[in-house]
């Protein structure tokens, strides 16, 4: 198959200046409503590098995210979360973006361009055999993501990536490719919108049914989660008070003394 970068065709609308602020919205949505029947599309894959994470999670090891742009800060968003919501340490799941923590708020102009700095990066976190590593790019053709991920498989590291064009070389390169095609953008060349909210769906899928299946989950609730706000306190007395069949009081009493729901719930029935 040829590689055809589908997320650069060109838009199926045009003249968009033209359309009222209605007309921009519904047409906007119409693209947006496609994407879950694509990325359902990509189920198989995702599923196999789901399996993999949860392999090298369960060994001890870590897992990656590493993008430019959009996709990089994605992976971030991804990354920063599991520690509030499934209480697992911060350098469990790690989000890397060309241009380092700066291109996070600003964009570095050429960053994604270069073919050394993606290794380098994942370097000054002691990769090893144990960790897997995971591109993110709606191009898959980014050279930060694609050399990084190239020199992850001479050192025997497993590589998974998310992109959004079919047989593109990131997806070639990754041992664990995920390609989720959403066609043109609304805006063409705009992968921020169709191609990001992909991506977004993608990693949710990853990372939470990899901590579920590592037991961060209790029923379906996040009995790990850190109690960080009054909201999470708030979340968390509720749960006790539903699992354990008692008050609030005996709920805050016990999440205070405990400091998590889990441990909570752990030492009341073993009380």
């Amino acid at each position: 198959m040829k590689f055809i970068k589908t997320t650069e065709q060109d838009s199926k609308y045009n003249n968009l200046e033209q359309m009222s602020i209605s007309e921009l919205l519904t047409n906007i949505n119409n693209e947006d409503k496609t994407v879950p029947l694509a990325v359902e599309k990509a189920l198989p894959q995702i599923e196999k590098l789901t399996q993999q994470i949860v392999s090298k999670l369960k060994e001890g090891g870590r897992l990656f995210y590493m993008g430019a742009g959009t996709s990089g800060r994605l992976g971030i968003v991804d990354a920063s979360e599991c520690p509030p919501t499934f209480g697992v340490p911060h350098e469990l799941v790690v989000g890397l973006i060309a241009g380092g923590d700066y291109a996070i708020r600003k964009a570095v102009e050429f960053a994604e361009d270069s073919t050394t700095q993606g290794w380098e990066d994942l370097q000054k976190h002691n990769l090893s055999s144990k960790d897997i590593v995971v591109g993110i790019a709606a191009s898959g053709t980014t050279p930060y993501v694609i050399s990084a991920l190239e020199k992850c498989n001479e050192n025997n590291i497993v590589t998974g990536c998310i992109t959004c064009n079919q047989e593109s070389p990131l997806a070639l390169t990754a041992q664990f490719p995920i390609e989720v095609v959403v066609g043109p953008e609304f805006v063409t060349g705009s992968s921020r919108m169709k191609a990001g909210t992909a991506q977004k769906l993608v990693l949710n899928m990853l990372s939470t049914a990899s901590m579920i299946q590592l037991g961060k989950v209790k029923g379906n609730k996040m009995v790990d989660m850190q109690l960080s706000n009054n909201k999470l306190v708030d979340r968390g007395e509720k749960m006790l008070m539903t699992e354990l069949q008692i008050d609030q009081k005996t709920a805050a009493d016990l999440l205070k003394k405990h400091g998590s729901v889990r441990e909570a719930i752990k030492n009341f029935n073993n009380g």
